[in-house]
């Protein structure tokens, strides 16, 4: 996960490597790397054209993970999730491949959330003829032999204390939506998301994914107090806040339960480290 800006526009992107096929974490930096390549090198400040640089972006970044995986002669190529979204003009823009998800709320209502490519989101509103575990395979990814399957949406126009989040499913699939919302909507986004990710942790015990979080809130320029600092990387990073968590189980159930709150207290403890480091950058 991670964002780039100029004094006019921000990308904000997160990926998460797909378990099942070789080297995901590698995709997952790949799509990164490539996506902030490509904005660094077309917003002068701004995106002359928001909708192509983000299909531009999905689509070199599958290029970029197919070209790793022919450079290594591998036979499967690495895959990766990628959620993408460009705050310019005062709007939001966004493009996903994949569950990695982006939430969009507003004086405490879900405004947008992005739809997974899979079966089980593709198909809620239809009976699902296939097995449980396999309702929530994805049909597209980056980095697969078929071109990815994605859709640039409508642009959104924020206001003033809009929150918006991209998370992997490690986070989602733990917590409903009515709770990510209450929890943006509640707090500022540097306590939201730690929370969030305590949470998601506690409810997944065992079971848990990775779980990476990047979040952002929207304040407009007559309505936030700038009289104290003149500087512009301030007023961009003061709104955001990003955690990541990876949790290793141990195989034997007693070894799991012990493993599971001790994890859980380090991952809270690097949170709340992460938390301080961030404070003192901005203070």
């Amino acid at each position: 996960m991670g964002y780039c800006y100029t004094r006019a526009s921000v990308a904000v992107i997160l990926a998460d490597g797909m378990g099942g096929h070789p080297d995901g974490e590698v995709a997952a930096q790949l799509a990164l790397e490539s996506v902030a390549k490509l904005f660094q090198q077309e917003a002068c400040p701004e995106l002359s054209d928001v909708e192509a640089f983000l299909s531009n972006a999905m689509l070199q970044a599958h290029h970029h993970i197919l070209q790793y995986g022919i450079e290594q002669a591998m036979a499967d190529s690495p895959r990766t999730t990628l959620v993408l979204a460009v705050v310019q003009g005062g709007a939001l823009h966004w493009t996903h491949c994949g569950d990695s998800r982006l939430y969009l709320v507003r004086q405490g209502r879900l405004i947008a959330r992005t739809r997974d490519h899979s079966l089980v989101e593709q198909q809620h509103d239809k009976p699902v003829k296939t097995g449980p575990a396999n309702r929530n395979v994805l049909f597209t990814c980056l980095g697969s032999p078929a071109n990815p399957v994605f859709s640039v949406n409508v642009s959104v126009d924020l206001r003033h204390g809009d929150r918006v989040m991209l998370c992997s499913d490690g986070l989602w699939a733990a917590l409903t939506d009515e709770t990510i919302v209450r929890e943006l909507s509640s707090k500022p986004v540097d306590v939201a998301v730690p929370d969030l990710v305590e949470q998601a942790l506690r409810v997944s015990g065992n079971a848990s994914d990775n779980v990476t979080c990047l979040a952002l809130s929207w304040d407009t320029p007559d309505q936030i107090d700038t009289s104290d600092s003149n500087d512009e990387q301030e007023t961009v990073t003061g709104g955001f806040f990003a955690s990541t968590v990876q949790l290793g189980w141990s195989d034997t159930e007693a070894e799991a339960e012990e493993l599971d709150d001790a994890a859980i207290e380090r991952s809270i403890a690097e949170i709340n480290e992460a938390i301080r480091r961030s404070a003192k950058k901005t203070s």
